[in-house]
């Protein structure tokens, strides 16, 4: 019995670092204060304003894994789209936008 309990307790600990989530996934605070939430799409990970003025725009999808990501972010401001990436340290997430990668804009998000 004892030996059954530890032993689904192992195997309950493998599998939650199994699927232990990127550091990206999550709820964001913007530079511009509003909060966008980071979660995991179709092999991606999609980043969706959930407050502000464009809330409910999805304004990015990311790939990557441990921390550093890559893909494309839009300004809902302006309406355009750049290559973007997204690096995160601790409870930062450095996001940057990239007209030919040369032009570049960036800012830090902080975790909620």
């Amino acid at each position: 019995m004892i030996r059954s309990f530890v032993l689904a307790g192992a195997i309950a600990m493998i599998a939650g670092i199994a699927h232990a989530e990127e550091p990206i996934v999550g709820n964001w605070k913007t530079a511009a204060g509003d909060t966008a939430v980071i979660a995991s799409c179709g092999g991606s990970y999609c980043v969706t304003l959930k407050t502000g003025k464009y809330a409910g725009r999805k304004i990015g999808t990311l790939a990557g894994t441990g921390g550093s990501y890559a893909g494309e972010i839009t300004d809902p401001a302006a309406e355009k789209t750049y290559s973007g990436a997204g690096k995160v340290s601790g409870n930062s997430l450095r996001m940057q936008g990239c007209v030919m990668k040369i032009l570049c804009k960036s800012q830090t998000w902080t975790r909620l």
